[in-house]
């Protein structure tokens, strides 16, 4: 392998790389940063996080300039926080394009992050060696729901009002200390006016240092162990004699122009949302959250926005019908390990274990599982590095059985937003419950499924078409 080639700079630049390692950081993360040949449009989505998050930072200051959390009513017997979005829209110049350009931003950045999971899923991109890179990503994920709950009763409309409402009390159904943590999370008995400004503190200071820090994370990882590809193969496998990958090319200037183009065409959709549809027919902006919080006027649905509501469908399709269902489980469960071949030690423990599970699925009431199940919807993703045993990376090279399971994977959960907007029914809460049972099926029993089937090879290099 060559001997590593030194630089020497001189003048400003030179002075400042003395100091702190301007170029070494540039050279390490762009210009010798060696890239897939092949990436294709799904890569995009990755550097349009980037974009979006420095968008909604920028965005939250200059709203911050102007907005007031305050829940008291002023003189004409307003919410003073409702009031200040009102001045924002209204009197701030340019308030009423900042204001859209956040909070189309906040669904933007859903969409960009569930298509960017998405893409990680489709080419196992979670595989070793990017464990750690999958891990970030998820608590990304996380501290994005906290963000964009935190900032959704921010307005102090009738939905940011009752949907924080809702929200907050599903702390009560945690066994023992639900109600204190209830109290301790609005900061007073009902939702008012200590738990707008803890909400505020969160959104704005709190967990945006948070985000910040684990996207670098994020970053480092993957700068660390290098991209994955379509294909699912390591370009470092195959290097030239400089040591640098045969597959790769420098991060910059080639995806720097090539992901322009990707920013360019996500700007025009993003100006178009923003221009002609900023509520997107009720989806980004509710209608009722241009209604000043009212707490003696229930809205007749309460829902949350859009890219919380697979979840918020998960979460009300537990029932008291479904504790029995998984106390009658739990009865097949114990019977199918009694009939078995496996030692009676294991076998008592075992039945006892399940004997022990069955008796908490009755004592605890459906509210309680109902949280537990849209917690672990989220958490599951965690540990899917380890739950993915296929001999294959990419879905490329997966028999077409799975691809097909894969597919439906991503029409059950948009089925299960579009469930969560509307009023519950009794088709939506059955199709609910089949849905979350395969939501959580997928991943669960996917150490069993997915290395199963026919494979196709994989190519030693990437497969990489001009375009």
């Amino acid at each position: 392998m060559a001997a590593e080639k030194t630089v020497t700079t001189t003048g400003l630049l030179g002075w400042i790389d003395n100091r702190f390692p301007l170029t070494k950081m540039y050279k390490e993360h762009l210009s010798e940063y060696y890239a897939p040949k092949n990436f294709n449009l799904w890569y995009f989505f990755g550097s349009l996080a980037m974009v979006v998050l420095a968008l909604q930072i920028i965005t939250g200051i200059f709203l911050t300039m102007h907005y007031k959390p305050d829940a008291s009513l002023n003189a004409a017997g307003i919410p003073v926080a409702f009031a200040s979005v009102e001045y924002i829209m209204r009197e701030v110049p340019f308030g009423w394009l900042i204001r859209y350009m956040h909070s189309t931003g906040a669904s933007a950045f859903f969409v960009i992050v569930y298509l960017h999971m998405w893409r990680g899923m489709m080419y196992g991109s979670y595989r070793a060696p990017r464990e750690l890179i999958w891990i970030f990503g998820c608590m990304i994920f996380l501290m994005l729901m906290a963000e964009a709950f935190f900032g959704y009763l921010l307005p102090w409309g009738q939905m940011s009002y009752w949907g924080a409402q809702v929200i907050v009390n599903l702390f009560a159904a945690v066994p023992l200390i639900g109600p204190d943590l209830a109290v301790w999370v609005r900061g007073d008995f009902v939702v008012g006016d200590a738990t707008l400004n803890r909400f505020f503190a969160f959104h704005v200071i709190a967990i945006p240092l948070v985000l910040v820090g684990l996207v670098a994370a994020h970053i480092i990882a993957l700068h660390e162990v290098g991209s994955n590809n379509p294909d699912g193969v390591e370009i470092k496998k195959n290097k030239n004699a400089d040591g640098i990958p045969l597959d790769g090319i420098p991060f910059h200037p080639y995806y720097t122009v090539h992901d322009i183009v990707g920013i360019a065409g996500f700007l025009i959709v993003f100006c178009a949302v923003v221009f002609f549809a900023p509520e997107l027919g009720g989806y980004f902006l509710e209608f009722n959250n241009f209604i000043p919080a009212d707490p003696l006027v229930t809205p007749p649905h309460i829902a949350p926005v859009w890219y919380f509501t697979p979840f918020y469908s998960m979460l009300r399709a537990v029932t008291d019908l479904f504790t029995w269902v998984m106390v009658g489980a739990a009865a097949l469960g114990a019977l199918a390990l009694l009939r078995s071949n496996w030692p009676m030690v294991i076998r008592a423990a075992g039945v006892a274990a399940i004997v022990v599970l069955a008796i908490t699925f009755r004592v605890f009431d459906a509210k309680f599982w109902g949280v537990v199940i849209m917690g672990g919807a989220v958490i599951i993703l965690f540990f899917l590095p380890w739950l993915d045993v296929s001999p294959v990376k990419s879905i490329r090279y997966r028999p077409t059985w799975q691809k097909v399971l894969y597919a439906v994977f991503v029409v059950n959960f948009v089925i299960l937003g579009y469930l969560g907007v509307l009023p519950p029914s009794p088709i939506g809460q059955a199709y609910s419950l089949a849905g979350t049972v395969f939501y959580f099926g997928f991943f669960a029993l996917m150490p069993l499924w997915s290395n199963k089937g026919q494979f196709k090879p994989v190519p030693d290099r990437v497969t990489f078409k001009p375009h």
